[in-house]
């Protein structure tokens, strides 16, 4: 096991009180996304909106078709990438792995331009597309890396390098085909402004059916931090599970990308702090990561948008000016990648 590692039986004592206190915190800041903004709506007038689904005023035409989709966005794009994050590192034993650092985000970011560039009208398709990118992503990296000797660092830095590739040709795609991307520069740095619950529904399924999967697989992925010798000899098919809970996690990046664009940071951020609060024991783990996730991304989105009013930052920004200095003070922890898997 590596030093950043505990046990997985290790117990912390305050586990369901941070999951409680995550659960009451998500829903007070979906909340403050829906009500703040430009124009301020007033709690009441979001639950009439709700309930009636009445579009007939101004309120509820801010709330049904401007707040509602991005605070959802905010939802679902920051759990599906916490978790994402979580199940990576873990099953890669590597604490520097995260979607958008070992070519996952990039990946489905390509496979989304590619797709809106051939078929433009099939916007049910992206998620799918976004998935499979992801997927591509993260076994390139992973057999580059297992190729080249699985240092922690060398995973790093094939990422990296795929990442530059996949960038490069989403770049070639937005220029030959110009509106394969509308408003590429927000795709690129990541956001969640004007969606539609149109562009989120098909990626919420996505989210919804690799959530159930990966929870019911925590126990098998408890067993698999234990090592794949050991693994193996309590009866666990180590590889068809390795490869199975990599592309869950793919599935999940890819169906964020699909609509939030190359977002970063979520998913190395988010398991970090959820692990020193809730422990290594997976179930917990990545029901924290979940809600500790939304939680993040929605909170940077009222940053982005409340800090400059009435001007607004991509999320994207926000984040990354968080996650850089953390994915350095990583990399120091790790004297310079020296440790090898």
């Amino acid at each position: 096991m590596k030093s950043w590692q505990r046990s997985f039986t290790e117990k912390k004592p305050h586990k369901r009180r941070i999951l409680l206190l995550l659960c009451a915190l998500v829903p007070v800041l979906a909340l403050l996304s829906v009500c703040l903004g430009p124009v301020r709506v007033a709690p009441g007038e979001v639950l009439e909106a709700l309930l009636r689904r009445d579009a007939a005023t101004a309120a509820g035409r801010i709330v049904l078709y401007a707040r509602l989709p991005r605070t959802c966005g905010c939802l679902l794009a920051g759990a599906a990438l916490a978790v994402s994050g979580a199940v990576i590192q873990g099953v890669l034993h590597n604490p520097l792995a995260a979607p958008n650092i070992i070519g996952v985000n990039s990946g489905a970011g390509l496979a989304v331009a590619l797709c809106c560039a051939i078929a433009p009208k099939a916007a049910a398709a992206v998620p799918f597309a976004a998935f499979l990118g992801a997927l591509a992503g993260v076994l390139l990296v992973l057999f580059i890396a297992e190729r080249t000797g699985a240092a922690r660092i060398t995973l790093v830095l094939a990422g990296v390098a795929v990442s530059s590739m996949f960038s490069a040709g989403i770049d070639a795609v937005v220029t030959f085909v110009p509106d394969a991307l509308n408003g590429y520069s927000d795709f690129r740095v990541g956001g969640v402004a004007n969606l539609s619950m149109a562009r989120v529904l098909p990626a919420f399924w996505i989210i919804l059916a690799a959530m159930i999967l990966l929870f019911s697989l925590a126990g098998e992925l408890d067993v698999l931090l234990l090592g794949q010798e050991t693994a193996r000899s309590l009866g666990l098919r180590a590889k068809p599970l390795r490869l199975a809970l990599l592309a869950l996690a793919a599935a999940l990046a890819g169906a964020a990308v699909s609509f939030a664009g190359l977002l970063g940071f979520v998913g190395l951020i988010v398991p970090h702090i959820m692990r020193r609060l809730a422990g290594e024991e997976s179930l917990p783990l990545l029901a924290a990561s979940a809600l500790g996730g939304a939680a993040l991304l929605t909170f940077c989105d009222l940053l982005a948008r409340m800090l400059f009013a009435p001007y607004e930052l991509p999320v994207g920004i926000v984040l990354a000016l968080a996650g850089g200095p953390f994915f350095i003070w990583l990399l120091l922890r790790q004297r310079g990648g020296r440790t090898h898997d």
